[in-house]
């Protein structure tokens, strides 16, 4: 399995950002998928996560209300809406896949990674 992820960039505070992230080669064996994130200095913590059906969600708490995950599986896309971006938001996000059923907020619990986009806020 083949993550991508696209979509970051250069955004000022308060504006917005969609992640993207194409799944590619085995997806049959992707149930859940998920967004970690890794700013400068700091560890890699997780974002967001989505079941396979896309009816369950979970979020860091202190990003609900700003940061929406979807997925279409028709397309093997899963994405990130992120709004009233803050300048603590600057990381690189990386996209994620897990075999398991169950969203996890743990890094070691995914299997597949992608190589992560830079999304950069300017307070």
């Amino acid at each position: 399995v083949q993550l991508q992820a696209y979509g970051g960039g250069l955004v000022q505070a308060g504006g917005f950002l969609r992640l993207s992230c194409a799944a590619s080669g085995r997806t049959l064996a992707i149930l859940s998928m998920g967004w970690f994130r890794q700013a400068p200095g700091n560890e890699r913590e997780f974002v967001a996560g989505i079941s396979w059906s896309g009816r369950s969600t979970y979020s860091e708490d202190s990003l609900k209300g700003r940061f929406t995950i979807s997925r279409d599986n028709s397309k093997n896309m899963v994405y990130l809406q992120m709004n009233s971006l803050k300048h603590e938001d600057t990381a690189v996000y990386y996209c994620v896949a897990r075999r398991g059923v169950q969203i996890r907020v743990e890094e070691g619990e995914y299997d597949y990674w992608g190589q992560g986009t830079l999304v950069t806020v300017s307070s």
